[in-house]
């Protein structure tokens, strides 16, 4: 029978996130641009909240992917997937070779994840607004079994703009679930903002999902989601509290890490060229590599 002793989180000094974060990057850059498809802004500005995850946060084991003691983490802004893949190669579920296979026929990386596919992954997502009901289920689950393992779900600040996900947040509310953790990837920046005679805005894509979220009865808290010390300091937060369930605003910037993707819709989904590359690793060179 599985058991929790092989579990366990990564401790890492914020210096070595902050250079896993730059080698994530990197390899989401080289990935895309290897399979000639893929999204950009999305991952980049979610890049540090998985890498924060992954080798701070969560209680896991790489050989025992399936534990059924481990915490769960559901992407459900499923399209950034080459930011959760990469992430998991550098915790090592996958040779970080395999990433070079993203998006290709019978490659284990698809554009959407499938858990079918991919040991590790806790959903198959991509169909937006879904990941945080199958993450009540999870945390009700762990309730019934009483189980400690903690649930985290990343969303899309576009994504929340589908109604499921406020009838899940409602629900989650109802049963206390402080098991239960959301993330919202606040970027600020969809691929397209509200119809409008003229084409499509680039308006906000939620106004305040704090105080939406503070609305159904969670408990909210706010953070700059490219800050490591404050992201450990909002999972430690939010874990502690045990009245029901927590929503982190991660306050992003799309195609972080890049200056001339930075806060650019163009580039939601488009491929670097080798110029792009080029020009882009060295901005997101390691310090000592810049001197």
């Amino acid at each position: 029978m599985a058991t929790a002793s092989a579990l366990q989180r990564e401790s890492r000094s914020i210096s070595e996130l902050e250079g896993l974060s730059r080698q994530a990057r990197r390899l989401i850059l080289e990935s895309v641009h290897k399979s000639g498809a893929g999204h950009i802004g999305g991952p980049l500005s979610v890049t540090d909240l998985l890498v924060s995850l992954y080798f701070a946060e969560l209680r896991l084991d790489p050989n025992d992917p399936v534990n059924e003691h481990r915490d769960r983490i559901i992407l459900s802004k499923g399209h950034s997937s080459i930011a959760l893949y990469t992430v998991m190669a550098l915790r090592g579920y996958l040779p970080v070779e395999e990433l070079a296979t993203f998006d290709q026929i019978n490659s284990r990386l698809q554009g959407h994840p499938d858990l079918t596919a991919l040991p590790g992954l806790d959903m198959s997502t991509g169909s937006l607004g879904q990941g945080l009901s199958a993450g009540i289920g999870m945390a009700l689950g762990a309730r019934l079994k009483g189980d400690d393992f903690h649930t985290w779900v990343i969303l899309g600040d576009g994504e929340i703009q589908e109604g499921q996900v406020w009838e899940a947040a409602f629900v989650a509310a109802r049963y206390k679930l402080a098991n239960l953790t959301a993330i919202v990837d606040a970027n600020g920046l969809p691929q397209f903002g509200w119809p409008d005679p003229s084409g499509h805005t680039r308006e906000t894509p939620f106004d305040d999902p704090a105080a939406k979220f503070r609305a159904f009865g969670w408990n909210v808290i706010e953070v700059d989601g490219h800050d490591h010390a404050a992201l450990l300091a909002a999972w430690a937060e939010a874990k502690a509290y045990t009245d029901g369930p927590t929503c982190v605003i991660a306050h992003t910037v799309k195609g972080k890490g890049v200056s001339f993707m930075e806060g650019n819709y163009l580039w939601h989904a488009q491929v670097p060229t080798q110029d792009d590359l080029d020009k882009a690793g060295l901005e997101l060179a390691d310090p000592e590599e810049r001197s």
